[in-house]
C-alpha cells in the first residue's frame, strides 16, 4: 500500500485514505478515496453499506471501519441499543443480536470502575442523556463526574447526537426539566437514572434504571468525580402518589414500575427528610431540547468534533487511540458511522483532531465523538445471518460490555 502525509494551508495535517486490501480475515476489501467513501462499499441491505480502508494518521496507520446509513430510505431507522436497564452493560454484538439490528456500534462514555472510592460498585450507567425508541431514559451527570477524556472548549455532558421524529440527524443538548410536588412545596428535581447527582440536590431513579445500587449517586462532587462521598443523604420511595418508605442511605434492586425512588444529598437530603410516609408527591421530568423543536425518537452522549464543516476549536491533537465517531451529511440524512481497528498493527489510532479531519473528508458536516479504546466495536449482519460479526478487532483482545450503542435497522 502507497501512504502519503500532506499539510493543508493552515498547518493542520491532513490525512489521506489510501487502499488496503484483504487487511483482516473476511473482510471487504477497502475502495476508493475519502471524497467516495461515503458512498463506495458493500451493500449490506437496503439503504445501509459498510466498507473498510486505512488512514495514514500522525501516528502510524490506522484501520477504519465505515457504515453509511440511508435515514431517507423508508426501509431504514437507527435508535439506542441497550441492555433494557440504564445501570447495566452487554457486548455490541449481544445489543445488536438482540435487538435484530443489522449493524450497530458502542456508545456513550460510561461509569467504568470506582477504584477512588471503595466499597461502592461501578454502575456501568452512561455519562449523557439517553432516549430509545422515544422515551427517555435518563439524564446527563455534572461535567466533574463524567469518565472519558477532555471536553472540548464549549461542550459539556448534555451534548448528544440524536434522529429526530422527522428521520433527520442532529447535534442538540438535552437538559432535564423535572420538579418534585410536596406537601411543603415544589422541589426542582436536579437527576434522573443518573450514577452522579449534583451537590445540594434530588434526582429521581424509576425502573428504567435497574436493580444497580444507588450508593454511587452521592459521591464525588460536581467538580471532582473522586471526591468522597456524602454523609448527608436520604431516600424517599414513592407509589401511587404518595410516599410509601424512606431512609437515610441510598438502596438498591429493581424499581417497580408504579414507583419512583427519589434520592437526596446535602440540601436535597434535608429537603426530604420534611416528608413522611403518606405525605402526597408527584414527579414530572423530561429532556428538553436546545435548539430543535422536533422530539427526539432516539439521543445518546458523547460530545461534537465537528460542526457545519468546521472542527470545533481546542480538540486534543496530541493522544492517539481507538476511536468511535459518528456523523452525517446531507441535512440529517445519510450517517456515517466509524470504528477503528484495534489489532495491534492499528491500535496507535488518531487523535481526536485527526478524527474530526477524517470525519470533514469523508463528507461530514457534523460529527460526534463516542467511547472509544476497548470499547470501540462495529458489528454487521448480512441478509441471511442468524448472528452478527464483529467486523473489528477490539483493542482489549475481547468484546467489552457497554451501556449503550447506536443500532442500524433494515426492513429490507
Amino acid at each position: 500500500m502507497t501512504r502519503r502525509r500532506r499539510r493543508s494551508a493552515a498547518g493542520g495535517a491532513v490525512l489521506t485514505v489510501v487502499t488496503a486490501w484483504g487487511v483482516l480475515a473476511g473482510a471487504a476489501p477497502a475502495e476508493a478515496a475519502p471524497a467516495d467513501a461515503a458512498t463506495a462499499g458493500r451493500r449490506i441491505a437496503p439503504g445501509v453499506g459498510y466498507r473498510q480502508f486505512d488512514i495514514d494518521a500522525a501516528a502510524g496507520t490506522a484501520h477504519a471501519h465505515l457504515l453509511t446509513v440511508d435515514l431517507g430510505d423508508s426501509h431504514v431507522r437507527v435508535d439506542l441499543l441497550h441492555p433494557g436497564a440504564v445501570a447495566a452493560r452487554a457486548t455490541v454484538s449481544r445489543l445488536a443480536d438482540s435487538a435484530g439490528a443489522t449493524a450497530g456500534v458502542n456508545g456513550d462514555f460510561f461509569n467504568i470502575t470506582e477504584t477512588q472510592h471503595p466499597g461502592v460498585e461501578a454502575t456501568g450507567a452512561p455519562v449523557g442523556p439517553a432516549v430509545a425508541a422515544g422515551q427517555v431514559l435518563k439524564a446527563a451527570v455534572p461535567e466533574g463526574q463524567r469518565f472519558g477524556p477532555s471536553l472540548p472548549p464549549g461542550t459539556n455532558t448534555r451534548d448528544v447526537f440524536g434522529v429526530g421524529t422527522d428521520g433527520r440527524a442532529r447535534l442538540d443538548r438535552l437538559a432535564l426539566v423535572g420538579s418534585v410536588g410536596t406537601p411543603q412545596g415544589k422541589l426542582t428535581l436536579k437527576g434522573l437514572n443518573q450514577y452522579a447527582l449534583p451537590q445540594n440536590s434530588v434526582g429521581a431513579f424509576t425502573a428504567k434504571w435497574g436493580g444497580a445500587s444507588r450508593e454511587r449517586a452521592v459521591c464525588g462532587t460536581d467538580t471532582q468525580r473522586s471526591a468522597p462521598c456524602s454523609t448527608d443523604t436520604y431516600e424517599v420511595k414513592v407509589s401511587g402518589g404518595q410516599v410509601v418508605s424512606a431512609s437515610g442511605d441510598p438502596g438498591s434492586g429493581p424499581i417497580p414500575a408504579d414507583t419512583t425512588v427519589l434520592v437526596g444529598r446535602e440540601e436535597g437530603a434535608r429537603q426530604l427528610r420534611a416528608l413522611s410516609v403518606g405525605d402526597p408527591v408527584t414527579v414530572t421530568h423530561t429532556l428538553v431540547a436546545a435548539t430543535s423543536g422536533v422530539p427526539y425518537a432516539f439521543a445518546i452522549g458523547g460530545f461534537p468534533v465537528l460542526r457545519d464543516g468546521r472542527p470545533l476549536s481546542g480538540l486534543d491533537d496530541a493522544t492517539s487511540a481507538v476511536r468511535t465517531v459518528v456523523g452525517f451529511t446531507a441535512g440529517g440524512r445519510q450517517l456515517l458511522i466509524l470504528a477503528l481497528d484495534g489489532a495491534a498493527a492499528y491500535r496507535t489510532g488518531m487523535t481526536v483532531a485527526e478524527e474530526a479531519d477524517t470525519m470533514r473528508m469523508l463528507g461530514a458536516s457534523d460529527a460526534f465523538n463516542l467511547d472509544g479504546g476497548g470499547s470501540t466495536e462495529l458489528v454487521t449482519r448480512g441478509a441471511d445471518a442468524t448472528a452478527v460479526t464483529v467486523r473489528n478487532h477490539p483493542s482489549g483482545g475481547a468484546e467489552r460490555p457497554v451501556p449503550n450503542g447506536i443500532g442500524v435497522f433494515s426492513a429490507g
